[in-house]
Order: structure tokens, then sequence, then C-alpha cells
């Protein structure tokens, strides 16, 4: 039997993110499909066909009206929900706290560094590498330069 969704055992922060990727994905999709649409479809288009056999004998009859595109209706209310969203994610810290679990990452990585370099017992002159050496690979490990 489908359902629309089971619980998940999940961290409200974690919830909040994912929240904010999946709108930023959904944005960035529904403005592709805005982008695609001819400008004379923006404002005017079908609203309603209908086409078969009616007590009148065949039918193919359209509709048109000025509105809002509903592909330019829905990038509106997403691109909505993605800035509430991440309003409740500014109110909640959850930036402070990415960076606040980054510097304990950071601290437990530089104690695990210190440890290996003095049970490696090095040289004086491999030691002098070692200010060089370990930020330059962290770097690279990090994507950076």
């Amino acid at each position: 039997m489908r359902t629309l969704g089971l619980p998940i055992d999940i961290d409200p922060g974690k919830a909040l993110l994912d929240e904010i990727h999946w709108t930023a994905g959904h944005v960035a999709w529904l403005r592709e499909k805005v982008q695609e649409l001819p400008d004379e479809e923006m404002v005017w288009g079908k609203t309603l066909h209908r086409a078969g056999v009616g007590p009148e004998g065949p039918v193919d009859v359209s509709d048109h009206k000025a509105a809002p595109n509903v592909w330019y209706e829905l990038y509106m209310k997403e691109r909505d929900h993605l800035a509430k969203v991440c309003a409740l994610a500014l109110k909640a810290g959850i930036e402070e706290r990415k960076v606040k679990l980054a510097e304990s990452q950071g601290a437990l990585v530089a104690e695990a560094i210190r440890r290996i370099l003095a049970a490696l017992n090095l040289t004086p002159a491999q030691q002098a590498m070692v200010p060089e050496i370990v930020p330059q690979q962290l770097r690279l490990l990090a994507g950076g330069v």
C-alpha cells in the first residue's frame, strides 16, 4: 500500500538544510522551464481545451486568456518558499552551528596531526618541513590552492 510518507527520525537542523537544498533545486529547474517559454506565453495562453464528441457533435475548442503562465506561478511560489526556509535556517542559527562544527572538526584534525608527528620521532630537518608541507596538503584536501 502506498502512502504519502512514513516517519523518519531526523535532526531538525538537517531537515531544514535538506529542505533548502531540495527547494533550491526546484527553483533552478522551474527557472529553466520559465526561460524556455516564448515571451507571449508568459502572460497569454491556453487555459482549457475541449476535444472529442459532445451532444452537438465533434468538439475541438480552446479557451485563451491573459494570466501568468502556470510555470511562472510555480516558480514564484517556490522562490518564496526558498526565501522562507532560508530565513528559518538563519533564525535557527544553522550557519553558526555549521561554522562551530567545522571549527571543532578542524581542531580534531590538528590534534591528530600533532600526535602523528610526535609519534614519528622526526629529525630536526623533517620537523622544519612540517609547517610548509602539512598546511599545503590540508589546503589540497579542502580543494584550495
